[in-house]
């Protein structure tokens, strides 16, 4: 029987390389997005179609569910990829900003988990991936806001699972580490605030380290083949680790006063 899924931010990095493997893998797609009219290329790949998603417009996310199901009939996986970043001194970051960091990468996360899970919960099955990151477990310096969203989708992912189980519902989490895609020049605002120039040294001894860690990383295809593995393997694993395991498996076993320099040494220089 034909799958279905269902792919917020799917119209470029690692959404797209997911979209793409999704295809490649015999499943039907619904890639989602705010401006489906840009994705031309995409929508000329068979099983795919684009259909329009804001995460943070709840109407939207409903009406792309029902799009979805009127076109195939079901959803079997719904990945929630969509998200971006807020870097630089918290204290240079807006208001506006900070909820903007909060609404999409969190609370769009909350809004497309709240309209799935009623259709799998009746149907007793179905499979939500929720992609975070390592820093959701771990942090560096300049994505104090960026931690706090990614952190929030560790920890209402894991408690969420408690709830769903029972429904035959699987939550996983996918936690990519630095990876080369346009998530440093697409998916990022840097904060900067008018006459503030006392973190100026810190920043450009830090952002440059920062930002070659994402040129070097492998590209957002290993993201896409972890997500793929996450949904298909029937296993009942929640956390999947990309380009991250080491560095997470330091973090568990280091005490804070070993574990912390550590990072500034490689970051602050």
């Amino acid at each position: 029987m034909e799958k279905v899924v269902l792919i917020t931010g799917a119209s470029s990095g690692i959404g797209l390389h997911t979209a793409k493997l999704f295809q490649v893998k015999n499943w039907k797609v619904a890639a989602t997005m705010r401006r489906p009219d840009e994705a031309a290329a995409l929508r000329q790949i068979a099983d795919i179609e684009c259909f329009r998603l804001d995460v943070t417009e709840p109407d939207s996310i409903r009406e792309a569910i029902s799009a979805t199901l009127g076109k195939w009939g079901r959803i079997d996986a719904v990945v929630n990829n969509a998200g971006f970043a807020v870097v630089g001194p918290f204290e240079a970051a807006s208001q506006s900003e900070i909820e903007r960091q909060i609404e999409t990468n969190v609370y769009g996360v909350m809004n497309v988990c709240r309209e799935i899970l009623p259709y799998f919960r009746e149907r007793s099955r179905g499979i939500i991936v929720n992609v975070a990151s390592m820093g959701g477990r771990i942090t560096f310096p300049l994505y104090s806001i960026y931690h706090a969203s990614k952190w929030a989708v560790e920890g209402f992912s894991e408690a969420l699972q408690y709830e769903v189980k029972d429904f035959g519902i699987k939550i996983k989490i996918i936690e990519p580490g630095p990876i080369k895609t346009d998530f440093y020049d697409r998916s990022m605002s840097i904060s900067r605030k008018e006459g503030l120039t006392a973190y100026d040294n810190f920043v450009a001894r830090t952002m440059p380290n920062l930002q070659h860690a994402g040129e070097t990383g492998p590209d957002g295809s290993v993201v896409a083949e972890t997500i793929f593995r996450a949904v298909t393997d029937e296993s009942s694993k929640m956390r999947y680790p990309v380009n991250s395991r080491l560095i997470l498996a330091a973090r568990r076993l280091l005490p804070d006063r070993l574990f912390l320099p550590v990072i500034r040494r490689a970051v602050v220089k």
